[in-house]
C-alpha cells in the first residue's frame, strides 16, 4: 500500500509538519472585513461557505474554472457574482480577504496576484472556524464513512429540538433544501473531513474545527492521492481527537475503539456506540418495514425503546444511534430526539430514488469506497428483497481509481444480482501502474459466480441495460460524481424518449 518516489516523500514531509500554522499575511479583525473573495467558489464546501458569509452580511464574490449546477445555481440564487476562469484582474484592491480553495495551487493566476498585492488570505476551514465556530459549541462528525448522513441527521435533530444550529454538510439536506445554515443558537455542526486544507496547509481540514464534541464513525484507508498508508490516516484522527477539551464528549464506533490505538491523548469523556451489546450505546432488533428502519437503542444496557427512521439499512440505524447519543449528551430530551429522527428526510444522492419507468426503479448513491458500496448494496437489497438488483459503479474518486483497494472492490457487490463496472473517470491522471483495473475485478466476480460486465462508456451502459431490464428491476447507480447524467439517460431510454 505504501509508495516510493519524490511525490510520496513530499507528502510525507507535509504530513510530518501539518499542524504548524501556515505563514500567511496577518488577518484583519473580523469586524473590519466587508468584502470576501473565494477562489474556486463552486466547490461544494466553498459554495456553502460563500452562502454562510453572504447571509452573515458580508459582500461575497468569487471565481471558478468549472461553473455548473447545483453549486452554480445556489450561488446565483444567493446573488453571489461568480467570474468564469481565474484571471489576475479579478483580484482588486477593495478585497479585504481571500479564501483559497484546496483545489487551487500556488501557481494559480489569482493566487499569484493575491500574493503580489499582499492581500490577507486564508483557507476554507480556517474561514469557517474564524467566522462561525469561535464562541460556539462545535459538533464535528468525522470518519471514513457515514459523515454526511450523520451530520445531516444531527443537524435536523437539533433543529427540531429548537436549538437553531448552524451547519455545513457535504450533501444536500432534504429537510432544509440546502447544505448550510447560519447559526441562531450555540451549536454549529460540521462534517469533519480529513482531506487536506490548502496548498499552504497540507494538514486535514478537521484540525481547524475547534471540536467541543465529536462522533467518529470509522477509520479505513482512503484518499490515496494524499495519504500513503492507513497509519498516516490514523495519525490524523489521533491529532483530531486530542483537540477535544476536557469538558467535551467523544463518541466512537465500538469496533474502532477496540481495534485502534489512537486514544492516548484524549482528555474528554469517551463512549462507544455499535451493534455490540457491550457498547455504551447499542443498537439491536433491526428490521425494515413500511419504508422505515425500526430498531432498539440501549444505553449501558438500559433500553431507550424503539426508534423509527425513514431510511433503509442497518448502517443508518447505526448513524441514528450515534446522533441519539450525542444529542442526549447535549441535553436534548429523548422524545425530541426520537421525533427528530422519525421526521428526517435524508440527503440527496444517498439512496435517492431518481425515478421509475416501465416498472424499473433507478436509485442514485454517492458510494465510492468498497465498504460504503457493500453497505449500500446490502441495504437496497434488503429494502427490495423480491426485486432483481443491478449495481452500476463508476470509479471516479481519487481512491477508487487506484488499485490499492482492488481486492476489496471485487467483494463489495456481493448482494447485487448483476453488476456493471464503468471505465475510470480521467484515467490519464493516474499512473498506469497505480490504476484500478475494472476488467480484473469483473473477472474475479465472475469467477466467484457473480454476473458482472465491464462496459467503459455511459451510452453503452444505457443501451445494455435498456435491452435487458425487466419490470420490477432495481438499478442502483453509484458514483462520487455526476456519471455523465446516466440516471436520466437511462430513464429516458426506458420511456422511449
Amino acid at each position: 500500500m505504501g509508495r516510493t518516489g519524490a511525490s510520496s516523500r513530499r507528502r510525507l514531509v507535509g504530513l510530518t509538519f501539518w499542524w504548524r500554522a501556515p505563514k500567511i499575511p496577518a488577518l484583519m479583525k473580523s469586524e473590519s472585513i466587508k468584502t470576501i473573495y473565494l477562489i474556486a467558489i463552486c466547490g461544494t464546501g466553498m459554495a456553502s461557505l460563500a452562502g454562510l458569509l453572504k447571509e452573515a452580511g458580508y459582500q461575497v464574490t468569487g471565481s471558478d474554472g468549472n461553473i455548473y449546477p447545483p453549486m452554480s445555481t445556489l450561488l446565483e440564487d444567493l446573488g453571489i457574482p461568480v467570474k468564469a476562469g481565474y484571471k489576475r484582474e479579478n483580484i482588486t484592491s477593495d478585497i479585504d480577504l481571500v479564501v483559497v480553495g484546496n483545489a487551487v495551487s500556488k501557481t494559480n493566476e489569482e493566487v499569484q496576484e493575491v500574493l503580489a498585492q499582499n492581500i490577507p488570505y486564508t483557507s476554507f476551514p480556517q474561514a469557517l472556524s474564524r467566522f462561525f465556530l469561535e464562541g460556539r459549541k462545535s459538533l464535528v462528525v468525522t470518519g471514513t464513512h457515514g459523515k454526511t448522513t450523520t451530520t445531516s441527521m444531527l443537524s435536523w435533530v437539533l433543529e427540531t429540538a429548537g436549538k437553531e444550529p448552524g451547519f455545513m454538510v457535504g450533501g444536500w439536506l432534504n429537510n432544509f433544501q440546502r447544505n448550510y445554515k447560519v447559526p441562531g443558537g450555540d451549536y454549529f455542526v460540521t462534517e469533519g473531513d480529513e482531506y487536506d486544507t490548502a496548498y499552504f496547509d497540507k494538514g486535514p481540514k478537521f484540525l481547524h474545527y475547534q471540536p467541543h464534541s465529536a462522533i467518529l464513525t470509522s477509520i479505513e484507508f482512503d484518499h490515496a492521492d494524499i495519504f500513503n498508508s492507513l497509519e498516516e490516516i490514523e495519525a490524523a484522527f489521533e491529532k483530531f481527537v486530542s483537540l477535544i477539551p476536557t469538558e467535551g464528549f467523544l463518541l466512537v464506533e465500538h469496533t474502532v475503539k477496540t481495534e485502534k490505538k489512537i486514544w492516548s491523548n484524549v482528555v474528554c469523556k469517551l463512549e462507544t456506540y455499535g451493534f455490540d451489546p457491550s457498547a455504551d450505546w447499542s443498537v439491536g432488533d433491526y428490521r425494515f418495514e413500511g419504508k422505515e428502519g425500526c430498531f432498539q437503542i440501549s444505553r449501558q444496557g438500559q433500553s431507550l425503546g424503539e426508534f423509527r427512521l425513514p431510511m433503509v439499512g442497518r448502517h443508518n440505524a447505526l448513524n441514528a444511534t450515534a446522533v441519539t447519543a450525542l444529542a442526549i449528551n447535549c441535553g436534548i430530551p429523548l422524545e425530541e430526539v426520537r421525533s427528530g429522527l422519525n421526521t428526517f428526510r435524508g440527503v440527496k444522492r444517498r439512496q435517492e430514488i431518481v425515478g421509475e419507468e416501465k416498472g424499473v426503479l433507478v436509485i442514485d448513491d454517492f458510494a465510492h469506497h468498497p465498504t460504503a458500496i457493500h453497505l449500500t448494496v446490502s441495504a437496497i437489497k434488503e429494502a427490495f428483497p423480491d426485486r432483481r438488483l443491478w449495481a452500476v459503479f463508476e470509479p471516479r474518486s481519487a481512491t477508487s481509481r487506484r488499485n490499492v483497494l482492488q481486492e476489496p472492490f471485487a467483494k463489495s457487490f456481493g448482494s447485487a444480482d448483476k453488476v456493471i463496472l464503468a471505465g475510470l473517470h480521467a484515467p490519464e491522471k493516474i499512473a498506469p501502474e497505480d490504476r484500478f483495473d475494472p476488467e480484473g475485478v469483473v473477472q474475479t466476480m465472475e469467477g466467484e459466480g457473480t454476473k458482472a460486465w465491464y462496459i467503459p462508456e455511459v451510452e453503452s451502459i444505457v443501451d445494455f441495460l435498456g435491452e435487458r431490464l425487466q419490470v420490477n428491476d432495481v438499478v442502483l447507480i453509484m458514483s462520487s460524481g455526476g456519471f455523465y447524467g446516466i440516471h436520466q439517460k437511462l430513464l429516458n431510454r426506458l420511456a422511449g424518449a
